[in-house]
């Protein structure tokens, strides 16, 4: 019997979707374990797990190193990798959105030559050019992208929106929402064929998980 790999995006959603794991029998003594290893395996149920950076675990999945991988939806849209989305964990729930200053809301709607910083150029691309059909010079930061607006680097920016505080406590505001996001379950195409009844259980399981959350 071969193995079932999956890649989680390190963090606090790893930690989540084990504990989803767990509870329907998958767990893996060796991650709960202080060790430098960076595959962990259980050797009994075939199962394979390792932590990679968010923006990887769909390029792991694509390739076929991970049959399955865990990330937010915001990583998906960014990367569009050629994989299955088979199920919304309901996980980190929040919103793509564009936002700025209340006074460039005209400029947004019928101006041109937006300048737009994100750390998302391809959702970015995505929005404007395709379903507003806007010319738009894109500024890529790595950084807090709130900043670009304040100091004039940008006239919007966008970005993920939890809470809106810190728009709020810097005087910006959503200008227009974009999209919904949230954790979701990705799928090699071709362990999904060959290996269809192990990760059928696996997807079930976790359906069965967010429905009683």
């Amino acid at each position: 019997m071969s193995y079932i790999t999956f890649a989680l995006a390190k963090g606090r959603l790893a930690e989540i979707t084990m504990d989803m794991l767990k509870d329907m029998g998958i767990s893996c003594k060796e991650m709960e374990e202080k060790t430098r290893k960076l595959i962990f395996v259980n050797e009994e149920l075939k199962y394979k797990f390792f932590l990679a950076k968010a923006s990887d675990v769909p390029t792991y999945v694509e390739y076929g190193a991970a049959d399955v991988g865990i990330v937010g939806k915001d990583t998906l849209l960014e990367e569009n990798r050629n994989l299955y989305e088979v199920l919304d964990l309901n996980i980190g729930r929040c919103k793509f959105a564009v936002a700025g200053y209340s006074n460039v809301r005209e400029k947004l709607e019928t101006g041109n030559n937006l300048r737009v910083a994100t750390k998302y150029p391809n959702i970015a691309k995505e929005y404007f050019y395709n379903k507003k059909h806007r010319n738009i010079e894109i500024v890529k930061l790595h950084g807090s992208v709130e900043l670009a607006p304040i100091v004039g680097l940008s006239d919007v920016i966008v970005d993920i929106v939890e809470t809106g505080s810190t728009l709020k406590a810097n005087g910006l505001e959503v200008l227009a929402d974009i999209c919904p996001i949230s954790a979701r379950m990705v799928v090699n195409r071709v362990s999904m064929k060959l290996k269809n009844e192990g990760i059928s259980y696996i997807i079930e399981g976790l359906n069965k998980a967010v429905s009683q959350k």
